[in-house]
């Protein structure tokens, strides 16, 4: 069985159809970063990784002097197990790599993740935040045979089509890191990204990442 469609683009087949959105925001309002575009490369609902220390993938639509802050927080906890600022010194595909800051996601619980600009620590409402949600389950031994199987360009498509969001992106965009001006590899994540409503992040891409 394919794991693409017809024109040859990957398929996401989302895990839980039916569940709640848990996808939040992502554009400027109030008196913030005028015209700053933030979207957590998140589905809608829930998305799965089969990795302990995932890479998270964040599209912002312009560089910005204002504090990024990037958060982490389980289901039900008042402690983020991550709060980090960074800096945003370019438009486009951003990634924080959990294995670097030492974290690991504890099997089937889920977590919420935010990427927030902050222009004024003291006033919050005027922050720019998109957020998704993301839960580590087990990797099913078919589902890493047929990935082993159909080679490192088309696996982030058997990942996609076994509902596995975060593992489908980070193995594109690990190929795509290596190999910027892939337009393939940029199409796949295009259409991706198309797929669970992100056209912004996937124009840039389409655009070949300018």
């Amino acid at each position: 069985a394919s794991s693409a469609d017809s024109a040859g683009n990957f398929v996401y087949k989302p895990p839980m159809r039916g569940a709640p959105a848990r996808r939040v925001g992502g554009a400027t309002r109030g008196s913030g970063d005028s015209g700053l575009v933030l979207n957590v490369l998140a589905p809608d609902q829930t998305g799965l990784t089969t990795l302990a220390q995932p890479t998270l993938y964040w599209y912002a639509s312009k560089a910005t002097n204002t504090s990024i802050e990037v958060t982490l927080i389980a289901d039900n906890a008042e402690v983020p197990v991550l709060s980090k600022n960074l800096a945003l010194t370019a438009a486009g595909v951003q990634s924080i790599d959990l294995a670097q800051l030492g974290i690991t996601l504890k099997p089937d619980t889920d977590y919420e993740w935010y990427v927030s600009a902050v222009p004024d620590a003291d006033q919050r409402s005027k922050d720019v935040t998109s957020g998704g949600a993301i839960r580590r389950v087990a990797l099913d031994p078919a589902v890493r045979a047929r990935a082993d199987a159909a080679g490192e360009r088309a696996a982030p498509g058997v990942y996609a089509e076994a509902g596995l969001w975060y593992d489908a992106i980070a193995a594109l965009s690990t190929q795509i890191a290596r190999s910027p001006g892939d337009a393939s590899l940029r199409a796949q994540r295009a259409a991706l990204l198309e797929q669970v409503g992100l056209p912004k992040a996937a124009a840039f891409d389409r655009a070949g990442g300018s």
